[in-house]
Formats: C-alpha cells, structure tokens, sequence
C-alpha cells in the first residue's frame, strides 16, 4: 500500500473450516498490506485456522458457539474487534477466509472512498481461483463478472468507510444469505452511494465439486432472495423481485403444471417440456455468442433453470422459518 494510506485501512477475514484457503488468504493480506491491521473472526472451525491466525500475529476472535453463525454476525464481531485497537482507521475490507486479496486493490478502494464521503462502499471483481476444476467453479466464475459502476449491492468482500458502516448499523445479524445487500440498500437509503470498480479484487476458491453442493448454494440464493425483499421489496429498486417471480416461475409453477398435465392431459405437459427445453436452449445459445465453450454453455443453462427449484425450496424455508417464528439456520455447501 501507498504510505499514506497504510494507517486507513484494516480487514476483517471471516472463515470456517477453510485451511488452507484462509492462510493463503491471510498471508496474502500480511505481504501485501504488512503495516494494515487484520482481525480474523472463526465461526467454530473443527481445523487450526485460529492456532494458525495467531502464529502470523494476527489478531482472531472466537465466536460463541452458543448463538448461530452466520457472516453478518462474524464480520461485525470482527468490525468491533479490529475498531476497538485501531480506532484511527477510516476504511476496512472485508474479506471471506477462502478469498486472497489481489495486489493494487487495497490503493484503488482507498484511493475511490477518497474521492468522496458520500461514497460508503466499493467492491472489485472477484476471480475464481480453480475456475477449470469443476464446471460448477466456471459458473461461479461467470457470476463474479457483475457489471462496473454506481451499483444497487455488491459483493461481501467489500471496502467500507467506517463513519458510513458506523451509521447505518452494520450488518443485519438475523439475515444468513445475502446480508451484503441488505447492508447496500441501507447505505443508499442514507444517501450513499456504491460502486463495483473495474479492478480485480481477490481471488475465490468455490470449490464445488458436486452436484449437491450447486444445489446446496442455490438454495441458500433463494433463501436470500425471499429474505432481502421482505425487507426492501417495496422500495424503489425492488430489490429481488424480478428473481423472486422467476424462482416462482420456473421452481414451482412450471414443474407442477408440469406433473398435474402429465396425469391428466400428457400432450399438454410435452407442450410444457419443449417450452423449458426451449428456454433452457435460448439460454445456452447466449453464452455461446459470449464465447464460453458448447460444455460451459449447456451447463450453464441446465443448472441455472433447474437450479430454480432449489431456490424456490430455499424461500419456502425462509417463509416457513418466520411465520412459524423460528430462527433462521445458517445454509451452507462446502
């Protein structure tokens, strides 16, 4: 980092269980950014991921194992932690323990919440690190490349001016997916703004190697979904409604019809199959006009559409969990 801005940004690194990954994460952190202070927060890791936090000088919290994890929780037990021994700080970067952090990325967050103090949050384009050991990998690699700009939400691998975070509460600790966009639309509403930067900014290792896991994670989307737009849907961006009514769609909708005109009427429901065949085909041919190989594409379209019923399983959960007034648990796929 530039010598100015050495003393105005720390990070918080969540993890749980991620080996190797965190100590490639923090020692990238530690040779990039040696003079930044780093608070490593474990949601009860059965590894050595503290012991080894610990080992490089870096300071970890333990969450209590007693209240359920999740990365609002964790990331604003780290924001306290990193705050309370370096209040001088201005800016923190938050990063997940199976991201490493990109060399140049630290100065251009900085340099970007410098330009202004009604900027609260930049995020950069997170890479897939093993973007080739699993199609599933390709694909998350494919969903990191979210368009540049002023943005509506971005990324939980975030930078964060401290006076914005301070002031609009942190993370919301009762959401378990997709509290990085909760926390985006409560800046904006501040009067905030957010911007996803044309710089890259760490490296991501999905590792999803199974099917059940890509399942496992969009589940765990459509969770987030029915959660984030119960509490900003009626706002001006409506935030995860178009996802919501294509999850409805395509997750429920279709697969019923489907079933109900299979038993009553079957040239109905080969009717229903050639139109999500067809979709899933005009999906497919998009990402080949994009270049990705005929593999990735077909992949791509398949999963994405039958992918929508595990997200529908996922709002279900989350309906099911609030109208019966239980505590949301935490969904996760590695």
């Amino acid at each position: 980092m530039d010598n100015s801005n050495s003393s105005a940004a720390g990070f918080v690194v969540i993890g749980r269980n991620e080996g190797d990954r965190l100590k490639a994460g923090l020692k990238a952190i530690q040779t990039l950014c040696p003079d930044s202070p780093v608070v490593y927060v474990d949601s009860g890791s059965a590894d050595d991921s503290v012991a080894f936090a610990r080992s490089i000088a870096m300071d970890a919290v333990e969450l209590d194992l007693s209240i359920p994890f999740n990365a609002a929780r964790a990331r604003n037990a780290g924001f306290r932690k990193l705050l309370s021994e370096n209040s001088s700080l201005r800016y923190v970067q938050f990063m997940d323990g199976d991201c490493e952090l990109i060399p140049g990325w630290i100065e251009t967050a900085v340099n970007m919440l410098e330009e202004s103090e009604k900027i609260a949050i930049v995020s950069g384009r997170r890479v897939e690190k093993f973007p080739d050991a699993s199609v599933f990998n390709t694909l998350v690699d494919i969903e990191w490349n979210t368009p540049t700009g002023e943005s509506t939400a971005v990324l939980g691998d975030m930078c964060v001016r401290v006076s914005a975070f301070r002031e609009i509460g942190g993370f919301d600790e009762k959401i378990i997916a997709a509290e990085d966009d909760d926390l985006c639309l409560r800046a904006r509403r501040a009067g905030y703004k957010i911007y996803r930067l044309d710089a890259t900014m760490s490296l991501h290792d999905a590792d999803i190697m199974h099917l059940s896991q890509w399942y496992r994670r969009s589940k765990r989307g459509g969770h987030g979904y029915a959660n984030i737009h119960h509490i900003h849907g009626s706002g001006p961006d409506r935030h995860f409604r178009r996802e919501l009514i294509s999850v409805i769609f395509w997750g429920g909708c279709m697969p019923l019809a489907f079933v109900f005109f299979l038993i009553l009427e079957p040239a109905i429901a080969m009717l229903i199959l050639v139109l999500f065949g067809f979709f899933v085909s005009r999906t497919i041919f998009r990402r080949l006009k994009r270049g990705d190989s005929l593999k990735i594409a077909f992949c791509y379209g398949l999963l994405i559409f039958t992918g929508k019923i595990p997200e529908l399983m996922g709002v279900i959960e989350y309906w099911k969990n609030r109208l019966l007034s239980r505590q949301h648990q935490l969904i996760e796929y590695k």
